[in-house]
């Protein structure tokens, strides 16, 4: 549970006991407004993992307009910097986000490790965005660790961690 919270770390259970981890979202609210909830993973207490990324949105503004866009300033080209899962977040009382970010196979040490997220949230200026992220992290090496934060200021919400096996 994130209350003021600068970041979120889980630095342990991610291992080889699952195939694929789910991380689910819940009333995320940041401190700041119009921000974008992001993430990295790595080992070791670095998070600086080699990704190659892509972002879509779906919204809809309370005024009517609405559209589908292809957001090329949130991706990521092999790049090590956090990932936007959500952008636009706004801070109001009302307003969060909420989703969940699938990691596939995050212990291997032969492959990539994919990853996909879909978010839900009320935005900063009175619109739904259905934003959704995927990608990979470039490496070899497991991953052990993953961390959220806001591109600024704390935040309010929880994050929960399950693990699915192939068996």
């Amino acid at each position: 549970n994130a209350s003021n919270s600068a970041t979120i770390s889980f630095t342990t259970g991610i291992d080889s006991t699952y195939d694929v981890y789910i991380f689910k979202f819940i009333e995320i609210n940041p401190a700041t407004h119009n921000v974008q909830f992001q993430f990295q993973a790595g080992t070791g207490g670095s998070y600086n993992t080699v990704m190659t990324t892509t972002v879509f949105r779906a919204y809809h503004f309370e005024t009517g307009a609405s559209g589908l866009d292809y957001i090329a300033t949130h991706d990521q080209a092999q790049g090590t910097g956090f990932q936007a899962l959500g952008g636009d977040v706004g801070s109001d009382a009302d307003q969060n986000l909420a989703g969940e970010l699938h990691l596939f196979a995050p212990s291997s040490t032969t492959y990539v490790k994919h990853f996909y997220c879909r978010s839900a949230i009320y935005c900063a200026t009175d619109y739904a965005n259905d934003y959704l992220t995927a990608g990979y992290f470039n490496v070899t090496t497991a991953l052990t660790q993953v961390q959220f934060k806001m591109s600024s200021g704390n935040f309010d919400g929880t994050i929960k961690l399950y693990g699915i096996s192939k068996t």
